[in-house]
């Protein structure tokens, strides 16, 4: 079973270690504000879920990257090469309103989080859903919430698709970063938000 480690503790981040805390999969929850400002939280998720570092979420086998856009550079700078271990970008360049989109040059903003993970193999998922839709139990009107993804490495996104069924969510592989990922990457992209169900048969 790979280790799992989040980088960003915010509503995304938390959404997806209660996730994994539903299923009592271990994972390691980090924010910039240290182990300590996360122990009530933890508390609230059970025992799979423990408060750590930056450095020590970082070092696991998958990593949720999940951080305001403009705090990326301050979340991942400094990190060790990732050596080939993978990261999962759930970020969009957005603010929140009524603040204005940031402008990433018409670039698939996976391309530039890529930038900042010297040696990872980046898959772009968790990202297109609200809060609220990635918190609550994927089994819904008679099927499974559809979560998208995307990346470069077809083994990283094996893993990752391997861990989105595993939560319960029905996984659809988008294809690659450069043009995969621009289908459901906020703003712009046609599938940002949509709240898509699976329902089987």
């Amino acid at each position: 079973m790979s280790s799992i480690g989040i980088i960003g503790a915010g509503e995304i981040g938390g959404a997806i270690a209660r996730q994994l805390a539903r299923l009592h999969i271990a994972a390691t929850l980090s924010n910039s504000r240290g182990p300590e400002s996360l122990r009530e939280l933890v508390a609230t998720l059970g025992p799979t879920i423990t408060a750590g570092t930056r450095e020590e979420a970082a070092s696991k086998d998958i990593v949720f990257v999940s951080v305001g856009w403009l705090r990326l550079p301050a979340a991942l700078g400094g990190l060790p090469d990732f050596g080939g271990r993978i990261v999962v970008d759930t970020n969009n360049p957005m603010q929140r309103p009524p603040l204005p989109p940031i402008d990433v040059g018409g670039r698939a903003s996976s391309s530039i989080v890529a930038e900042m993970v010297p040696g990872a193999r980046l898959v772009k998922a968790f990202n297109h859903h609200f809060e609220r839709n990635m918190a609550a139990h994927p089994a819904r009107d008679g099927g499974r919430r559809v979560l998208f993804y995307a990346g470069d490495d077809v083994a990283a996104k094996a893993t990752v698709g391997a861990l989105i069924e595993r939560l319960g969510f029905f996984g659809v592989d988008m294809g690659d970063i450069e043009v995969g990922s621009r289908t459901f990457q906020a703003p712009g992209g046609p599938l940002i938000a949509h709240n898509f169900v699976r329902t089987d048969p």
